[in-house]
């Protein structure tokens, strides 16, 4: 079986391990570890009865929530089979752009969906380097990479667009508003992949949904995927001026989003107590597990501001997974489809307190055997 591209592979895991995929603590996917909201779950099972009809076309009341949800038109909203069927749309419209620049690293989609419609890309390495990572601006000029401070290019390619996401995946930094706002007005297309901007606080976030009205050329894609516990039910949306969302209409297919994800998604956003019991998980189990890895000698992680550590190791990350899920059924996520990172990188999700100890448990025994 191939090494997975993306983290949750777990019949790969599982295979390897000999063991049932129920066995597996997965720390490779950055999935909210509390669980699918019992919102959603009663949503789901009170929506049965529709199954016969097929779902309204133009998603109405699906829209008419998330618009109520982020406070703007419903005008503006595209629901979709996942952020990853949004951002096919969003790498080709990109990709009739001159050049793209990227953020790198960079989810591998992104690269499928700019080269499916032979889009240009012109990589922007971000500093790994700097002694924190969140007092890293952005970088657009790959000759700057390395260096601590690199301002924002001030003519960048006439006919280009930029594509980052925030907060950025696979080092967990975030990007103030202010630091991105300069850019809309120098790309003729702007696309913000914020997949894990709920893990945020509302206090917190850096979102830039409310300048999508003021910006035509702003893309903002979100998902349910992580902070919900909805990978399975395939279900995203995006932020945009009517006219572009109805040229993506016109280029997919009917009926992206089914009639039970579409009432999941109703339930899960009004959920204010699943909300805030995420929030109050996170930020004590993401700090203690920091400081349980930076206790190790071979491990430098990253500060992250969401529910997933980035991880420097002096040993071989695809040795140390391996390990792993032979001897103690735990998954991480390597970083071999990172060009940038490669065998000295692992990611983990921030699961709960318990499932964190016996991961630290694990990679300590691992270390101190010599691997």
């Amino acid at each position: 079986m191939n090494r997975p591209q993306h983290g949750g592979n777990l019949n790969w895991a599982a295979t390897i391990a000999g063991c049932p995929v129920s066995a597996l603590t997965d720390f490779s996917a950055s999935i909210n570890p509390l669980g699918t909201p019992d919102s959603a779950i009663a949503a789901i099972i009170d929506s049965t009865s529709q199954l016969t009809a097929y779902p309204d076309p133009a998603y109405t009341q699906l829209r008419s929530h998330l618009a109520q949800h982020h406070q703007i038109d419903p005008e503006l909203i595209l629901p979709g089979n996942g952020s990853a069927e949004l951002l096919t749309w969003a790498g080709r419209e990109l990709a009739q752009q001159e050049l793209t620049y990227l953020i790198t690293p960079a989810f591998g989609d992104y690269q499928r969906a700019l080269t499916a419609f032979s889009g240009k890309i012109l990589p922007c390495p971000l500093n790994l380097h700097l002694p924190n990572m969140r007092a890293s601006p952005l970088s657009l000029s790959p000759q700057h990479a390395g260096k601590p401070f690199v301002p924002i290019p001030p003519n960048p390619h006439p006919q280009s667009g930029l594509l980052l996401n925030n907060p950025h995946n696979p080092t967990g930094k975030l990007w103030t508003k202010d630091e991105i706002l300069p850019y809309l007005s120098r790309f003729n297309l702007v696309v913000i992949d914020e997949a894990f901007m709920d893990f945020l606080t509302p206090s917190q976030e850096q979102s830039l949904i409310p300048m999508v009205e003021q910006y035509p050329n702003l893309v903002v894609l979100r998902s349910l995927t992580k902070f919900y516990s909805l990978p399975g039910l395939r279900i995203g949306y995006a932020i945009a001026h009517p006219a572009r969302l109805q040229q993506w209409q016109q280029w997919r297919d009917p009926w992206s989003v089914n009639t039970l994800a579409a009432a999941a998604t109703a339930a899960a956003l009004e959920d204010r107590e699943f909300q805030q019991r995420t929030w109050d998980w996170l930020s004590p189990a993401r700090s203690r597990l920091f400081q349980q890895l930076s206790a190790i000698d071979e491990l430098q992680p990253f500060s992250s501001a969401v529910n997933y550590l980035l991880v420097k190791t002096e040993i071989s990350a695809t040795q140390l997974q391996a390990k792993l899920i032979t001897n103690y059924q735990i998954v991480i996520r390597d970083c071999l489809s990172f060009p940038e990172l490669g065998d000295r990188y692992f990611r983990i999700a921030v699961r709960l307190p318990s499932e964190n100890i016996r991961l630290v448990e694990a990679i300590t025994a691992i270390v101190k055997s010599g691997l």
